[in-house]
């Protein structure tokens, strides 16, 4: 039940939290996956052409960077003790 209604409201469940920051490859992978959309919008860059036309593209590179940081923070996630 909790489960379902923290999928519905857009939160993590705790347990996937709790297993990404034990290192299971599948919980990191569904962090990363929650918040992919949210990591290609920060890594959209609008540059101009010569003429002033402006355009933008995903930076790869920004945005691995930011996946990396997730991962790293997921990893190193400390829960508070009760």
């Amino acid at each position: 039940m909790i489960d379902t209604l923290n999928k519905r409201n857009g939160i993590l469940p705790f347990s996937t939290v709790e297993a990404a920051a034990n290192g299971d490859y599948g919980a990191l992978c569904a962090i990363v996956k929650h918040y992919q959309s949210y990591i290609t919008a920060l890594s959209i860059v609008r540059l101009y052409d010569e003429y002033g036309t402006p355009y933008s593209f995903i930076d790869e590179e920004l945005r691995r960077e930011l996946e990396v940081r997730l991962i790293t923070k997921a990893l190193g996630f400390k829960f508070r003790p009760e």
